[in-house]
């Protein structure tokens, strides 16, 4: 029977990865997250925070949706609200690409850039501009992903009982990069209810603060600094990332991440975004040290089409200090 397009969210197939370099013992199994409608693992969060909002009465009709993203929750959000008639306010910093701030546009939101360098707590922060939009909207509706517990909720109920049921008790690790916690701290609570002897893995990128956090207990706001991919990693702690639930939390580089990507696109067909490289080269590392035999589990958040002007365009890796050359071991 035909479905609405929001009915199609979740569900998402899982593949095993065969192509690259993992010791024997170890399977890698990857869930293919961007064939969600909206082209990421965001739907799931959206859709289930704004209709909890819709049965609270907090969304009728010609509402105003107002939220900071990275890209692929506002492609979720801008998606929603074309599909029930609202408006979307959303805010970005600026180096999220060119083909994610289109696609928003596309569907008819507003899209306010805001400067990446900015520290958390400037006026000009993106997610301080958001919420100064949303206090200057009476009746507005803002997500507030970073600290809302419907975020990890949505993965507790969908994202972690899927995986659970392909693989029962087998999982040895779940390994995901996470900004909001979200995907990583829902998957993996539900889990370890499961399995308690789960290993959950956070990939943290050099220049946030979540790895620093976890291991000395203490914000150090001269780890901050900028690094290109997008959608992870954080300035600031979100409420929804739960450090109770994570078994350690590993440091990747822009440089790790992007090379996987290319690996996994001429290797194993698969074309995915940055966050993605960067689970899976989490992946492989942690394929080295785990007792086999083992079964890790990860994530492919978005698509590679998202990132066509700069991960896969050898002018932007060059100018950015990622020559393909650079690139090596394809």
């Amino acid at each position: 029977m035909p479905k609405h397009i929001l009915q199609l969210i979740g569900s998402t197939p899982v593949v095993e990865l065969t192509k690259l370099s993992i010791p024997e013992g170890v399977r890698i199994f990857a869930k293919l997250e961007f064939l969600n409608p909206g082209g990421s693992i965001k739907d799931r969060m959206v859709f289930h925070i704004l209709r909890d909002a819709q049965s609270r009465g907090k969304l009728t009709p010609g509402s105003v949706i107002v939220e900071n993203t990275s890209g692929n929750t506002g492609a979720a959000i801008a998606m929603f609200a074309a599909a029930f008639g609202y408006q979307a306010i959303l805010t970005m910093p600026d180096k999220v690409s060119k083909e994610k701030q289109n696609a928003l546009k596309a569907m008819g939101a507003e899209v306010i850039v805001c400067p990446t360098s900015v520290p958390p707590e400037s006026e000009n922060h993106y997610v301080s501009v958001a919420r100064r939009i949303h206090s200057e909207i009476p009746g507005s509706f803002m997500l507030n992903q970073y600290d809302n517990p419907l975020n990890a909720e949505a993965h507790y109920l969908t994202t972690g009982p899927e995986i659970f049921k392909v693989f029962g008790k087998t999982i040895s690790a779940f390994v995901a990069s996470g900004s909001t916690g979200g995907t990583i701290c829902g998957v993996g609570r539900f889990l370890k209810e499961k399995i308690p002897d789960v290993s959950v893995v956070l990939l943290d990128p050099i220049g946030s603060i979540y790895h620093h956090y976890f291991h000395h207990g203490l914000v150090d706001s001269d780890q901050i600094r900028p690094y290109y991919v997008e959608g992870v990693g954080e300035d600031h702690l979100a409420k929804c990332m739960n450090f109770d639930v994570l078994t350690d939390v590993i440091q990747f580089d822009d440089q790790s991440a992007f090379q996987t990507c290319q690996k996994l696109a001429r290797k194993e067909g698969l074309f995915c975004g940055g966050s993605s490289g960067a689970n899976v080269w989490g992946c492989l590392e942690l394929a080295k040290t785990i007792p086999k035999p083992a079964v890790i589990v990860t994530v492919l958040p978005d698509s590679g089409t998202k990132y066509l002007s700069k991960i896969y365009d050898d002018e932007w890796l060059a100018y950015h200090g990622f020559a393909t050359q650079d690139l090596g071991g394809i």
